[in-house]
């Protein structure tokens, strides 16, 4: 007979006391380790089959796209649709055009 264990890791092991209209309060140091302090964070709520409620954080912005956001490249975002908006751009039908103009663009060394 072959039997499967299911492993986890677990970092913290806590009981909630449900407050008023069933509003769980998570602890600060468990929310800011999820990042659920920041705006728009929410938490996915399962209830799996066995009866087990799961918790699943999530951002508002995943952590690999937060460099997008930030206030620089904000700044290069407007700069680039003020270039556009006023007709600062370039168009090629292939990417050897595309190339060639690049090449006419650099100085020469």
């Amino acid at each position: 007979m072959l039997t499967a264990k299911l492993l986890c890791s677990m970092t913290a092991h806590l009981f909630l006391a449900l407050q008023g209209r069933g509003l769980l309060a998570l602890p600060a140091d468990l929310r800011k380790r999820h990042r659920l302090d920041e705006p728009g964070a929410q938490v996915e709520i399962v209830e799996r089959d066995d009866g087990v409620i799961e918790l699943r954080p999530h951002t508002a912005v995943p952590a690999a796209q937060e460099w997008f956001w930030t206030e620089r490249w904000q700044a290069m975002e407007r700069e680039v649709d003020e270039d556009v908006a006023g007709g600062e751009v370039t168009t090629h039908e292939t990417a050897d055009d595309f190339v060639e103009h690049l090449e006419r663009l650099a100085p020469e060394t």
